[in-house]
This record gives structure tokens, C-alpha cells and sequence, in this order.
């Protein structure tokens, strides 16, 4: 029997009754809903999903050695090759890349100032000539 504890901020892997085989303080925040583990021809696999999934992680554990994520050379793959849900996050990674190079708001800025007008219209009789918008 295997004990696999996926929370928040740490993680724990091992046999029941025994020491576990890693535990720690993540390194970043998972998705513990989306996040689960399996045992596939005798190995068990994790799968976390992380909370800010718009960069790689360095290390998974916090005590883990970094790894410098700028030396590793991604697969070339087609967007058509990609699930709806990881090409729509591709997509919009993209799309806030290119913004950003071009010094303009990425997708969470925009839809910030859009509420922020939306917010603005409905509230006519409220000044906002001094406020600072981010």
C-alpha cells in the first residue's frame, strides 16, 4: 500500500509503515483538486498542477537542487498536437509574451482595466482623476 499525500505546499510519497521515499515543502503551490498520482508499470507517477502554471519550476521541493530551467530545450510540438486546455494555456502564454515585448498590457492586465472601465461606467458620481491605475 502505498501513502501519497498531495497538499497545497507539500508533498509525501511512500509505503505505509514505512519512511517515506520523498517528503517536502514544495517549492511553489499545486492544485491539489487537479493533482493526483498513479502506479503505472510498477512506477508511480505524479502529476501536480501547479497554481501559477505560467513558468517552470526549478526544483519541485524546496530542499531539491535548482536546475537552471533556461538551459532545457522543450520538445517541438504543434499546438494541434496539444489538449484544448494546454493549447488555450500555450495560447495565451503566447499572446502575454508577445505584449509584453511589445510593451503592451498582457491578457490579465487587460481584462483588469476592463473591469476597472466597466466599474468606472456604473459609478458616474464617484472622482477618479487621482487614481492610479495598475
Amino acid at each position: 500500500m502505498l501513502d501519497v499525500v498531495i497538499k497545497k505546499d507539500h508533498l509525501k510519497v511512500g509505503v505505509k509503515g514505512h519512511a517515506p521515499l520523498v517528503e517536502g515543502a514544495l517549492s511553489e503551490g499545486v492544485k491539489v483538486d487537479d493533482s493526483m498520482w498513479a502506479i503505472e508499470g510498477g512506477t508511480v507517477e505524479l502529476n501536480l498542477v501547479k497554481v501559477d502554471g505560467m513558468h517552470w519550476w526549478s526544483r519541485v521541493l524546496a530542499t531539491d537542487e535548482p536546475i537552471d530551467v533556461q538551459k532545457v530545450e522543450p520538445e517541438n510540438s504543434k499546438l494541434s498536437d496539444l489538449d484544448a486546455e494546454t493549447r488555450q494555456t500555450v495560447e495565451k502564454m503566447m499572446f502575454d509574451q508577445r505584449q509584453k515585448a511589445m510593451g503592451l498590457p498582457t491578457s490579465e492586465e487587460m481584462q483588469r482595466q476592463e473591469m476597472m472601465k466597466k466599474f468606472m461606467a456604473s459609478h458616474p458620481e464617484m472622482d477618479f482623476s487621482n487614481a492610479k491605475m495598475m
